[in-house]
């Protein structure tokens, strides 16, 4: 297993046209299904009116069916179908296996962590993304555990195990919720919870599984 990050131009996703469209919106992938007949990406849009957002989802070319799944905390989830024309960085993601653990989305680029079940994997999805046209910046590379499993926090979830304490976050009844850690931390509130989790799950290693994390 291998895991990296990346980030994309905007434009060289399929969904970048939704953010040419509104910019001020942000998106979080959840996942790709690939059909026989299609690619069905289910993602969560903040910001931006539902009626918009679908009619400019329905007018992209690519777009057979679009779907408003359900809205909570601001952030409204889309399931759409797209045509197997879809190009870029889509047919790469499929042809290699990758797994998304994080893909969001601004104006100016998409950031990805994806995980491979094999450094081969690794090596032939960025050849096709290559082939594919597709400018990818290769941040940070984890072989074989992300960087928060080896028995120390990154500043990130620092940042928001502190913010979470200070701020009442663990008190009963609570002084705060998730989304004012997210809003405090000007970060959505699905990354939010990946961080807290994965902070918190490393911290339990360190104190009641020392020998299992050295």
């Amino acid at each position: 297993m291998i895991i990296t990050d990346i980030t994309v131009p905007a434009d060289q996703f399929a969904l970048g046209r939704l953010l040419d469209e509104y910019p001020a919106i942000k998106i979080e992938l959840e996942r790709l299904v690939p059909l026989q007949s299609g690619i069905i990406p289910l993602f969560w849009v903040e910001g931006g009116e539902s009626d918009a957002i679908e009619a400019t989802l329905r007018n992209d070319p690519l777009t057979q069916d679009v779907q408003l799944l359900t809205e909570a905390d601001g952030r409204l989830l889309f399931e759409i179908e797209w045509s197997p024309d879809v190009n870029h960085l889509v047919q790469p993601l499929l042809a290699t296996d990758a797994e998304i653990l994080i893909a969001e989305g601004t104006v100016d680029a998409w950031e990805f962590r994806l995980q491979f079940p094999i450094r081969q994997a690794l090596t032939d999805f960025l050849t096709q993304c290559r082939e594919h046209g597709v400018a990818i910046e290769l941040r940070r590379l984890y072989n074989p555990t992300l960087p928060d499993e080896g028995g120390q926090l990154t500043d990130d979830q620092y940042e928001i195990i502190a913010a979470a304490y200070e701020r009442g976050f663990w008190n009963i009844p609570r002084d705060a919720t998730l989304e004012d850690l997210a809003a405090e931390l000007s970060i959505s509130g699905n990354s939010a919870s990946q961080r807290l989790r994965r902070g918190i799950t490393t911290l339990v290693a360190e104190v009641l599984f020392p020998d299992a994390t050295q």
